[in-house]
């Protein structure tokens, strides 16, 4: 069965609280509950892990490497500001997605750009928690090229 790295960085743990406007009222827990069930019915397993600590991110991603086969990520605000999660990211083999709950582009213009954009096949921005699911179906479709 192959695996699915989702992981989810800084001030994620506070979705359903944090701006409910912009993020929604659901909560991280509800985003593992839909990435999980949708990965579940598509044969696919998935682990999921949330770090406000960007050297923690980067540690999962590297041992992730022959492990799991692919990664989404919602780097929240290291999008724009960690080229170590880059980094880590290019020593990773399989595909990548990148998920934003808000549509970054109709934000201030410093979240206009990401760094793992540069790595990631897919962006997936603006769809709210939906995004997770729409990014588990990309992963499943490229496992299966």
């Amino acid at each position: 069965m192959a695996g699915i790295l989702l992981l989810n960085g800084p001030n994620l743990n506070m979705l359903g609280l944090r701006q409910p406007e912009v993020y929604g009222r659901d909560t991280l827990e509800d985003v593992v509950a839909l990435a999980g069930a949708t990965a579940a019915s598509l044969g696919l397993s998935l682990e999921a892990r949330q770090s406000n600590f960007e050297g923690e991110l980067v540690t999962w991603i590297q041992q992730a490497r022959g492990t799991f086969d692919a990664i989404i990520i919602n780097p929240g605000a290291y999008s724009h500001t960690s080229v170590a999660i880059l980094d880590a990211l290019n020593i990773f083999e399989g595909p990548v997605l990148e998920v934003h709950i808000s549509n970054i582009h109709k934000r201030e213009s410093f979240r206009h750009h990401s760094y793992v954009s540069l790595r990631a096949e897919g962006v997936i921005a603006g769809c709210g928690v939906q995004g997770y699911d729409l990014a588990v179906r990309r992963v499943a479709a490229l496992l299966q090229k």
